[in-house]
């Protein structure tokens, strides 16, 4: 089975992306954490598909997870979307130098957050 980690510490965006993915088809596992030592300790243990990492949390930033995540070879298949109210172009270099495969503004689409989830585990 598939699994899916949402990272964020704002729980109306945990909630709706729950809400979202749910839509998808072979229901995947969708697990969650509020902030990221906590998303980083369940993304070690859980080794998900995908994850939707917030940048801006308590006790660990996304960049920061991102970054831990890309250093251990067991996780190398783990795609990471980095969510961020922050849309300026520093922001999403920063993103993709930590290892961040997308890089999603918020407010995000639903629909946009669907499909990318579509083809990212129809191709893992």
């Amino acid at each position: 089975m598939k699994t899916i980690a949402i990272v964020d510490d704002e729980v109306h965006i945990r909630a709706l992306l729950e809400q979202t993915l749910e839509d998808l088809d072979d229901a995947p596992e969708i697990l969650t954490a509020v902030n990221g030592a906590e998303g980083l300790a369940l993304i070690e243990r859980e080794r998900p598909s995908l994850v939707f990492l917030d940048v801006m949390m308590p006790l660990m930033n996304g960049y920061e997870v991102c970054a831990a995540v890309r250093k251990n070879p067991d996780l190398a298949g783990t795609t990471i979307v980095m969510l961020t109210a922050k849309g300026q172009e520093s922001d999403r270099a920063r993103g993709h130098e930590a290892g961040a495969h997308h890089f999603v503004t918020k407010p995000f689409d639903p629909d946009e957050i669907l499909e990318l989830a579509r083809k990212v585990l129809a191709a893992s």
